[in-house]
């Protein structure tokens, strides 16, 4: 009789028909059903070297989880006293249940329609979310990953499918997949996570005749692969399990990361109680082909594990072969093989993926930025909102208290030093009607702007010069101060303030603050006046503003023109940059009637991930145009380092709501990632009707 392999291979020969493999796997089974895992072993060993096609993959575990299943009764029903198995007995018909395949439904909602692939914990299936479905929702599937069968007995199951779904959703990342929750129908326990449209990248590698990729068009599948791993190393995770069935690549263009199934903490917080409880390694799930030598010898993760998975699969990318013919790192450095130069790599480049190979972790490449560099993709790599380079289409839009808002990108890449990419924004009237009275005078055109900068003269004095201790002491009574934003620093041994703040009273609390301190009385001010109806808005963005200012002012936003001073007519076009680390921009106009309209993210411009030192431009000639009413509003710029929220806000929301949301949402990210990575800038924008002086 044929071992489980073989028959396999005869099927893919063709000289088996589907039905008589499937009638030849069923006998394999019933013989052979004590080692269920075994053959699933030997499935998932076939699959990886010459794939079935999906749906006969899926219907094959299936068979093998419903023998299993069936066996263990079985067992159990030889191994317990009479009683208990009159009551197994009596649920034996619903052991069909427990194994849910393409057509069943989970927990009444989730209906499996196809089996997308299988990881080292799960089978991944694409479902219909039926509560979705009746809300109406334009997309209403998602992706689950059942966790298979032979790691449902383990108690530890469930704990590790809780940890993949924290430790996935902490990680939030446009190269990562975004993980929703976990549950569990019975004994089926699964996780679930946003549905990509497209195709896994061991797919395309494993395609018939596929013989390596050129570097240009490998390079932003290289970078994406890398930001995302770059990423949840920087947050004290290994993946532990990367391979090309673990990088997705959508329809749209994207490369996802995915399955942190075993992914271990290697920066330990000993208040982070689940390292000593809890270990996804121990259930196994590391893959020969692609894990470092150290994951054999069971030793600590390290980022450098994944530089040498990421560096597997950057040369299949590169040349359609393993670099050392499939064969596990220790086999490999056992037969002392040498991965041979790929085509079209200078020799920068070799010496960096040669190095990000070695069977040795203290001679690999450092860390998955220096395999970034050293391979030359990173100059390359999509960024906010240049990854989606062309019309997004001026038609889709957002209507909000009156202002319709559409996007469109028109052009770069949102590097440093490169030409800023554009997004242009379309007035909320049709262009024929920007000049008509609007029926709500509340946001029914483009907000009206002024920005009033108060220079403040202060008298020279003989006081002594202020040190960094008075300048310490000088912020925080400045941050005392209601309605204000403000910051003082020491350039040239001279104290200047800048910021924003309420004038009347709070301009006295100002000059009594700067009289208590050395040299404050030749400060140098720079304060903008701001509008009582903004108050609510600088109070609530002001510890952050203050923090981006003290440390530099690596976030800024500023009009064209500078002043802000706009009229009828003309476009709003705000420029942006982000400070010198991976963050995330939102860009929020806050409007006269107290509304608040998203910009970034929004519905038609949901990526708003940045890389460092990014610099963009929002708005454009002819598109955002001012008219009536007029008056003072803000925009602000807030810096996060993830998500500021799970999803999409409404498009427009009461200030309140969005002020005490984010209230909420920036005291967890600050429990969990600190402050210094959250900073914000603003500016107050005026406008006026045409002819009206200023």
């Amino acid at each position: 009789m044929m071992s489980l392999a073989q028959l396999i291979q005869t099927f893919q020969s063709g000289a088996l028909s589907r039905e008589a493999f499937f009638a030849e796997i069923d006998h394999v089974l019933a013989v052979d059903a004590a080692n269920c895992a075994r053959l699933r072993e030997a499935v998932d060993a076939t699959q990886t070297v010459h794939p079935l096609p999906d749906a006969v993959y899926a219907e094959v575990l299936r068979r093998i989880e419903h023998r299993q299943d069936n066996a263990e009764a079985v067992d159990d029903s030889t191994r317990i006293h009479e009683a208990l198995a009159a009551a197994r007995s009596a649920t034996t018909s619903d052991d069909a249940e427990h194994v849910k395949g393409i057509g069943d439904t989970l927990n009444g909602r989730f209906v499996l329609e196809e089996c997308l692939g299988v990881g080292g914990m799960g089978t991944v299936y694409k479902a219909l979310d039926l509560r979705k479905l009746e809300a109406s929702d334009r997309k209403p599937y998602i992706a689950i990953k059942v966790l298979n069968v032979q790691f449902r007995g383990q108690p530890t199951s469930l704990i590790a499918l809780q940890r993949e779904a924290r430790k996935a959703q902490t990680l939030a990342h446009r190269n990562i997949v975004t993980v929703y929750d976990f549950d569990r129908d019975g004994p089926l326990v699964y996780l679930t996570m946003e549905y990509l449209s497209g195709k896994p990248l061991s797919k395309l590698l494993r395609a018939p005749g596929f013989a390596g990729m050129p570097f240009e068009k490998a390079r932003p599948i290289i970078a994406g692969m890398g930001q995302a791993l770059a990423y949840a190393h920087e947050r004290g995770f290994v993946h532990c399990d990367f391979k090309p069935a673990n990088v997705f690549l959508t329809d749209g263009g994207d490369v996802k990361v995915i399955d942190f199934g075993i992914a271990r903490v290697f920066q330990r917080p000993e208040e982070d109680p689940d390292v000593t409880v809890f270990d996804p390694a121990t259930l196994g799930g590391i893959t020969p082909a692609y894990a470092s030598p150290e994951m054999f010898e069971h030793r600590e993760p390290d980022p450098r594990d994944d530089v040498y998975a990421l560096a597997c699969v950057t040369y299949e990318l590169l040349t359609g072969k393993h670099p050392f013919n499939r064969k596990s790192a220790t086999q490999a450095r056992s037969d002392k093989m040498r991965a041979e130069r790929p085509p079209g790599l200078d020799r920068g480049q070799w010496r960096t993926l040669s190095a990000a190979l070695s069977f040795d972790r203290a001679s690999r490449t450092a860390s998955v930025n220096q395999f970034l560099e050293g391979m030359g993709v990173l100059t390359h790599a999509p960024a906010f909102p240049g990854a989606r380079v062309g019309a997004i289409g001026v038609g889709a839009a957002v209507v909000a208290a009156g202002l319709w808002v559409g996007y469109r990108v028109l052009s770069g890449h949102g590097q440093t030093g490169a030409r800023p990419s554009t997004v242009a924004m379309v007035s909320a009237s049709a262009p024929k009607a920007v000049s008509e009275t609007p029926a709500s005078p509340a946001l029914a055109v483009a907000p009206a702007a002024v920005v009033a900068s108060v220079p403040v003269a202060v008298p020279a004095s003989s006081a002594p010069v202020a040190d960094a201790a008075s300048i310490a002491a000088l912020n925080a009574t400045l941050a005392r101060i209601p309605c204000s934003a403000l910051a003082a620093s020491l350039p040239g041994h001279v104290v200047q303030v800048r910021g924003f703040a309420n004038t009347g009273e709070n301009m006295a609390h100002i000059r009594d603050a700067l009289a208590q301190t050395p040299g404050g009385q030749a400060a140098k001010l720079d304060v903008t006046a701001v509008e009582n109806h903004n108050c609510e808005v600088v109070s609530a963005f002001a510890p952050y503003w203050r923090a981006n200012h003290l440390a530099g002012g690596g976030a800024a936003i500023h009009t064209r023109p500078l002043d802000a001073r706009l009229t009828q007519g003309m476009p709003l076009i705000v420029d942006i940059t982000t400070p010198h680390y991976d963050s995330y921009v939102n860009v929020d106009y806050f409007a006269l009637d107290g509304s608040v309209v998203h910009l970034v993210p929004s519905n038609v411009e949901r990526d708003n991930q940045a890389p460092p030192g990014f610099s963009a431009t929002v708005g454009g000639s002819g598109y955002w145009l001012v008219d009536k009413p007029f008056g003072t509003e803000m925009i602000v710029l807030l810096i996060t380092p993830a998500p500021l929220f799970d999803g999409l806000r409404p498009a427009s929301e009461s200030r309140a709501a969005y002020l005490a949301a984010v209230e909420q949402q920036l005291k967890q990210m600050q429990a969990h990632y600190g402050t210094a990575h959250i900073v914000a800038d603003f500016v107050q924008i005026t406008t006026h009707a045409r002819g009206e002086s200023q």
